[in-house]
């Protein structure tokens, strides 16, 4: 009995010993991982690593850099975010000390109110959102290399998911004096426009747009205005944007830009929602633009008056007071992206708002790359349908869907769109020279490959198809829900000359949908557009029978409905009940679908995990058992 007992009291204090123990050693562990530097990255695109391409800059790096992070870290009335946002660029900062290996050091400053700190903090030019009290709340960094410096303010949480690309994009300027040129030619005010004179009231100029003032963080971005007769030779890289009724010059200059060896992007479109010309409000004259003649040089084409219509990609709209799905603006997710090109492998979304097709044309020897196509259930259908709605795009959609390109890459040696020379100008025949005049070598061919890309719409570049603006709690938000800014950047940073930052912009930033929810609502708009037009098709059979039988009754009888008449009516109106009675069902059992997929996602977050602890507990638990009766 004694023995018994003294074995059940060392049992007690071993179990009361090893849970103390435990508990100890939690507490210890916490504190040491509390103070090390020790990440697992879980994500899928692991967003929260350096990518190779960082880690390749700063392997090479000359110059060593040095950042100053302005945090006011003391400060009782920082937001609960900006803390996890500030926590998030010190963790971030040290992946850079660490991986540079010496190259990149970090020093933290804690501003506070009339401090030596507050003071350094402003004189880098570093903004301070006021907190009361006149106190000012300060979150910045401050990169320094040799003679050169560059603040970056870091009081938007929005662009965490740039934190990387924006960081890293400084460090590489910094290491270089020289920035490239980009030449912009545009009849969209995208850089902004001065205030309408208003006598009754004072007017804001209207701001550049938002990917403008992105590009010019990393490019000299110059305006090259319509009048413009000629591209400075110093432009690394043309942008064309909305080409309406470009003058001819314009068009000649551009023209002799490509055959002297630059690249270029031209985004044309169909029907520019952006386009905010009163004169181009209407559909018998609809806002595109296009380049047939420099289109023709190229090796390509684009149908005017035509926009692509895909109906395995529509986005969620609201219109007229209700949501509705549209086919003919396009959503762009997955394999429709080229993953084998540098410039759109790592891109998840895009949004095309009526959008042309970009065809090559037979016989073109040049190059000829899709960039983003459609899925393959798409047609080109009139841009006027654009305003009719969804339903009236979905009832005229051919039964055969196709594929259709949104954005190539074309490459090669081209001859000029312009044959006959310069427009207004008479050549002079004889070996082509530079003339004493002063005026530019006439090209006919290209010296050189170049490489264009050409996008089928314009308003992908409008901040309001990529870009939402918030306040939250005095400080401006900017949310950016796709890829449209990141295949911009990308395609400047490769035809500019370089690669360094492609693939740091788009790493697990957007939300992502419910492909199967997705697929489901396909598969239920297609069962309703089915149903719709055998309702319409049982519409015009009433109405054709409902003619012959009044061509039958005598003019005295016209007035009055025949026994016929009632009866086909009202077997129509008995088909038409029946159709919305399957049209209905539709609904249902696709809601019913839904909350299925729903419940059962539900059901494996809430208690797949509990489950698989239980089941832990429950083994740990026999196998204890079993060893204690072996014992």
């Amino acid at each position: 009995m004694a023995r018994s007992m003294n074995r059940d009291v060392g049992k007690v204090l071993v179990s009361t010993t090893g849970v103390a123990a435990l508990l100890v050693g939690l507490i210890l562990l916490n504190v040491i991982l509390s103070h090390a530097n020790i990440r697992w990255d879980a994500t899928e695109d692991r967003i929260y690593s350096l990518s190779e391409g960082t880690k390749n800059i700063l392997h090479d790096l000359v110059e060593p850099v040095s950042i100053k992070f302005f945090y006011s870290k003391s400060n009782r009335n920082v937001p609960s975010n900006m803390k996890l946002y500030a926590r998030r660029v010190r963790e971030f900062l040290a992946e850079y000390e660490h991986v540079s290996g010496g190259k990149v050091t970090v020093r933290m400053y804690d501003p506070k109110p009339d401090s030596d700190e507050e003071e350094w903090a402003q004189r880098y030019g570093l903004r301070g959102v006021p907190a009361g009290g006149g106190e000012k709340i300060y979150c910045g960094l401050v990169f320094l290399a040799a003679d050169r410096e560059e603040p970056y303010d870091l009081l938007d949480p929005g662009r965490e998911n740039l934190l990387e690309y924006d960081i890293t994009r400084i460090i590489l300027q910094l290491q270089s004096t020289n920035r490239k040129v980009l030449g912009v030619i545009s009849t969209l005010p995208v850089f902004g426009e001065p205030a309408p004179f208003d006598p009754r009231r004072s007017r804001v100029p209207s701001e550049p747009w938002a990917f403008v003032t992105e590009l010019k963080k990393t490019y000299t971005v110059r305006r090259i205005p319509v009048t413009a007769e000629r591209i400075d030779e110093d432009v690394d890289l043309l942008m064309v944007i909305h080409p309406r009724q470009l003058p001819r010059k314009l068009l000649y200059a551009v023209d002799q830009f490509v055959l002297g060896g630059g690249n270029a992007m031209v985004f044309v479109d169909p029907f520019c929602l952006s386009d905010r010309n009163p004169g181009s409000r209407s559909f018998m004259s609809p806002p595109a633009s296009s380049l047939p003649g420099l289109f023709r040089a190229w090796g390509i084409s684009m149908e005017e008056r035509k926009a692509v219509a895909d109906l395995d990609q529509p986005t969620r709209l609201r219109s007229g007071g209700k949501l509705e799905v549209n086919p003919m603006w396009i959503s762009a997710r997955g394999k429709v992206f080229n993953g084998e090109d540098v410039i759109t492998s790592r891109l998840e979304s895009m949004l095309f708002p009526v959008a042309g097709a970009i065809r090559k044309r037979a016989g073109s020897p040049h190059q000829f790359e899709p960039l983003v196509s459609t899925g393959r259930n798409a047609a080109l259908l009139d841009v006027f349908k654009a305003a009719l709605g969804a339903d009236a795009v979905r009832r005229d959609f051919p039964a055969a869907g196709d594929r259709y390109h949104l954005a190539v890459r074309i490459h090669g040696r081209f001859k000029t769109a312009f044959p006959g020379g310069p427009p207004e100008e008479k050549q002079d025949k004889g070996p082509a020279k530079k003339r004493e005049t002063g005026k530019p070598v006439r090209l006919t061919e290209a010296k050189r490959p170049s490489t264009i890309i050409v996008v089928g719409d314009a308003d992908l570049l409008s901040d309001r198809f990529f870009l939402q603006r918030s306040r939250i709690l005095g400080f401006n938000v900017r949310r950016i829900f796709n890829d449209n800014l990141n295949f911009v950047a990308n395609a400047c940073e490769i035809l500019a000359g370089g690669e360094h930052l492609v693939g740091l912009r788009s790493r697990g930033t957007f939300d992502r949908p419910f492909t199967t929810v997705l697929a489901l609502q396909r598969e239920a708009r297609a069962k309703w557009l089915s149903k719709e037009k055998e309702l319409v098709r049982k519409v015009e059979e009433t109405n054709r029978k409902l003619r012959e039988l009044e061509k039958e009754k005598d003019a005295a009888q016209r007035l009055l409905l025949s026994p016929e008449q009632e009866a086909e009516i009202a077997r129509f109106r008995e088909e038409k009940r029946r159709i919305r009675r399957e049209l209905k069902e539709v609904r249902k059992n696709l809601r019913a679908d839904i909350e299925r997929l729903g419940a059962r996602l539900k059901a494996v977050n809430i208690f797949l995990m509990p489950l698989l602890v239980s089941l832990a507990g429950a083994a740990y638990a026999l196998y204890r058992r079993r060893r204690m009766k072996g014992a």
